[in-house]
């Protein structure tokens, strides 16, 4: 099955198109939203609706592989070998529901998105130190 998956490059980051690529499929696969077996676009497909060289995409489509999550089928496509999924769908739509309406909460009390940014940043090294 052909999973539609929309890249988006931010080419003002400062980071390497295909890491952007490689972080995006990374995170459909911690969402659920690619999950084992799924085909990934063609570097032809991405090349299209981003203007980004099909290299590019080959390159992040092999630091994947690299890593165990994606397999290339020659001939057929490159395919999704690993879920990074932790939670079920509903749970996972749960708890985005309510990061989603903190998000709302914060932008109403005037908050802006670095604001955000750095609240999160901040929660995240509490709650999960680097090892």
């Amino acid at each position: 099955m052909v999973t539609v998956v929309e890249f988006r490059i931010d080419r003002r980051s400062g980071v390497a198109t295909y890491l952007q690529i490689v972080q995006q499929v990374k995170q459909a696969l911690r969402l659920g939203v690619l999950v084992e077996g799924d085909r990934l676009p063609t570097a032809a497909q991405v090349a299209a609706s981003t203007r980004v060289n099909p290299n590019t995409t080959l390159k992040a489509y092999r630091e994947l592989e690299r890593e165990g999550l994606v397999e290339p089928r020659p001939g057929v496509g490159t395919f999704v070998s690993q879920s990074l999924t932790r939670l079920p769908a509903q749970d996972t739509d749960r708890l985005a529901a309510e990061l989603a309406a903190w998000m709302e909460g914060a932008r109403g009390e005037g908050l802006e998105r670095e604001d955000v940014r750095a609240l999160v940043d901040a929660a995240l090294e509490e709650c999960f130190p680097p090892a």
